[in-house]
């Protein structure tokens, strides 16, 4: 069925629209990040700073340990990834190949686990926290993090396992390779852009994540660059917004760095899948 030309450019417009929607924000915190604090204050904003600075980043570090926060954020985060992805890997494998009833209870049981609120959660995970002695401290934090994104990724990577043919280890199998080497020469290959994406899922989820770190981090030295953030609003709310963008926009470019290397990585990954199907 061939799409008109009127269609076609709806289509366009509507994806500008929502680019535009996506950027608008992020382009602004840019601007805002830029400017002089007189211009933060004019009644008639612009979007290009007039008189562009670097006081705004200079202060935002010299008030609060940026460095040390986004350290801690990347320990968490990436400690969180890599443990949620080796957990959720085998266990994915094992639920979309033995579609058993203990399979779909699990299935079913990890959509329900999304619906839980951060409240009901938090308490109990304090209190496990605390027998283990791993409050206030990141490696708990870790661990809170795995338990969060691991339902989340193990259903991803289900979905991934699923859409690899069975055919192909049967026949690998059939020629003579044992379930380790199949799994590991034709499974897992096709598996990496499905486990690089679960990774990159769960890897900025704890990076933007606040509200546990607010709770289990109590020192300033561990805590993690969204609670350091808040530190820029005054008791009544007041923001210092020049800091503010600039500590928010140096927040957000670990996130952005990672998805644009490792977007490459899936694509490539997809392609080399599609060639070996």
């Amino acid at each position: 069925m061939k799409t008109g030309k009127g269609a076609r450019a709806g289509q366009y417009l509507a994806l500008l629209a929502y680019l535009v929607f996506l950027a608008f924000p992020f382009l602004w915190l840019i601007s805002t990040a830029f400017k002089p604090a007189r211009e933060l204050g004019s009644l008639h904003p612009t979007w290009i700073p007039k008189d562009p600075t670097l006081a705004n980043l200079r202060q935002a570090f010299d008030e609060q340990p940026l460095l040390d926060a986004a350290l801690n954020s990347l320990v968490a985060a990436v400690g969180a990834a890599l443990i949620a992805v080796l957990i959720a890997t085998p266990m994915a494998y094992v639920m979309a190949r033995h579609r058993t009833r203990l399979a779909k209870a699990a299935t079913g049981w990890v959509v329900v686990s999304q619906a839980f609120p951060f409240v009901l959660l938090i308490i109990p995970l304090f209190l496990v926290l605390k027998n283990l002695r791993l409050i206030n401290s990141v490696p708990g934090l870790i661990m809170v993090y795995v338990v969060w994104a691991l339902p989340f990724a193990l259903w991803m990577l289900v979905g991934y396992v699923r859409a690899v043919p069975a055919e192909l280890e049967e026949a690998a199998a059939v020629d003579g390779a044992g379930k380790a080497r199949t799994l590991v020469s034709i499974t897992a290959p096709l598996l990496a852009p499905g486990i690089v994406a679960t990774a990159l899922f769960a890897f900025i989820s704890a990076w933007n994540e606040f509200f546990f770190a607010l709770v289990l981090l109590k020192t300033p030295e561990k805590q993690t660059l969204p609670v350091v953030l808040t530190h820029f609003l005054g008791a009544e709310g007041a923001a210092d917004l020049g800091p503010l963008a600039a500590a928010a926009f140096l927040a957000t470019l670990p996130s952005m760095v990672v998805f644009a290397i490792i977007q490459k990585r899936i694509t490539g990954g997809m392609l080399a899948g599609a060639v070996k199907s």
